[in-house]
């Protein structure tokens, strides 16, 4: 060891180096220690909380009090050259070192002051807080025989989507603005329902208690939720065929345009946290979907000037079965997701702006889950509709859309078409357990 190393270590504090025996993994010592010492300086301005916060580290299995820090302007807390939050740096330190994002976090009821509930303290107690888990998703039943009854169709807000009644122009919407929080749904969870509804934050996790439920697909229709089956459980008749969801190898594939010309292969996303970006990386890190890598002979002076302002770019996380889009780009992006819209009410061709620093969750597969139970029984070309939920459409610093003199995704500069692959896996699984549909299914149906 250097000298410099011997010096930099013998001024750790004892409380510092306390505070790291608990630490998790053994990578960026020199970050850890940082955000301990950071940390240290300012729990020591507070009567108690080094010796909670130790407590609740050398006790996990007990219960434990919150351990605050004042919230800063941004949220957010600056440790060596990174910006983090606060709660998933610390939960980083000593619990989860793969953590990537604090959509993978949820508090615990017993936390006062979590993240998301944007008080002036921020709890940073590492087991105040759990990580959040993949539902299991229920079984599609296909029903051997069509039982379609238009009068009960859940899905003719869904449906009114279809290509000939969308807009010449789509509507546009601006996250958070646009965005208002939807009422809890007309029933409650079943008690053996394998998952709970979902929350339907469209930025930070909420804190509990608060009023986070997305509105139901069954809300307007008066009838009650599909009874859920997990695909152990018998069915009890040969009426219905099961067909279960699989999470596929890559969780989607991003194909990158500019206007109406594909531009690149097609990025395959393994990782659950992926960053497409405007710049070159030439540690070919499989992570990142490097836009500034990809040339194009054709490529105008605007398609130039967006690429430059493209920056940082995207942050898409696969969480829980969501997936959110967080705009790490000093420009906005906007993106168009008929899962989103339908979650919030919005015409489904809407194109959402999204400006730099904030997230918004994209997909939920529990909703998709509940529209395609549903679908299965009214018939092959509503099931083949849903088709449409499965890709996402995002351009980078250019909206198109009725505000907007751009009025297709195509006549924007730089843009991105995302499709999720265990949703539409899912589909044609069940699809193929469906079928021949009574009308041909064709590029215009």
């Amino acid at each position: 060891m250097t000298s410099q190393g011997v010096s930099l270590f013998s001024f750790t504090s004892p409380a510092v180096k306390r505070l790291l025996g608990w630490k998790q993994g053994d990578e960026e010592e020199k970050w850890a220690e940082k955000a301990v010492d950071s940390l240290v300086k300012k729990l020591k301005k507070k009567k108690g909380a080094m010796d909670e916060l130790e407590r609740a580290l050398s006790c996990p299995g007990q219960p434990s009090k919150c351990v605050t820090i004042p919230r800063s302007l941004d949220g957010r807390l600056q440790v060596s050259h990174r910006k983090g939050l606060p709660h998933v740096i610390y939960c980083r330190v000593w619990r989860w070192p793969d953590l990537q994002s604090h959509h993978e976090l949820k508090p615990l009821e017993c936390c006062e002051f979590p993240f998301g509930s944007k008080q002036k303290e921020v709890c940073i107690n590492p087991y105040h807080y759990r990580r959040v888990e993949t539902p299991v998703l229920p079984p599609v039943l296909v029903p051997r025989h069509s039982e379609y009854n238009p009068q009960l169709s859940l899905l003719a807000k869904f449906r009114s989507a279809s290509l000939h009644s969308e807009p010449l122009m789509p509507h546009n919407a601006t996250y958070p603005d646009s965005f208002q929080q939807p009422p809890c749904p007309a029933f409650p969870p079943s008690p053996g329902a394998p998952f709970p509804p979902s929350p339907c934050t469209a930025g930070y996790p909420h804190s509990p208690g608060s009023p986070s439920e997305p509105e139901s697909p069954f809300q307007h229709s008066g009838q009650c939720p599909p009874r859920l089956l997990g695909c152990d459980q018998p069915l009890g008749d040969s009426d219905f065929r099961p067909v279960c969801y699989e999470e596929p190898q890559h969780w989607c594939s991003v194909a990158y345009y500019e206007l109406n010309n594909r531009v690149g292969e097609t990025f395959q996303a393994s990782s659950r946290s992926v960053l497409i970006d405007g710049f070159t990386d030439p540690s070919n890190n499989r992570n990142r979907f490097c836009l500034g890598l990809l040339s194009n002979v054709n490529r105008n002076s605007t398609i130039e000037n967006t690429r430059r302002h493209i920056g940082k770019g995207v942050h898409l996380y696969y969480v829980g079965g969501e997936v959110y889009a967080e705009c790490v780009s000093d420009s906005s992006i906007f993106v168009q997701s008929r899962n989103c819209n339908y979650q919030h009410g919005f015409h489904p061709a809407t194109v959402c702006k999204i400006p730099s620093g904030c997230s918004l969750k994209i997909f939920n597969n529990q909703l998709f889950a509940q529209l395609l139970a549903q679908s299965v029984h009214h018939g092959f070309e509503v099931v083949y509709e849903l088709t449409k939920m499965c890709t996402i459409r995002m351009s980078f610093v250019k909206g198109w859309g009725a505000e907007y003199h751009r009025q297709d995704v195509t006549s924007t500069p730089c843009w991105i078409e995302i499709h999720l692959h265990g949703p539409l896996q899912w589909l044609d699984k069940v699809l193929t357990q469906m079928g021949s549909p009574h009308n041909p299914i064709s590029s215009v149906s």
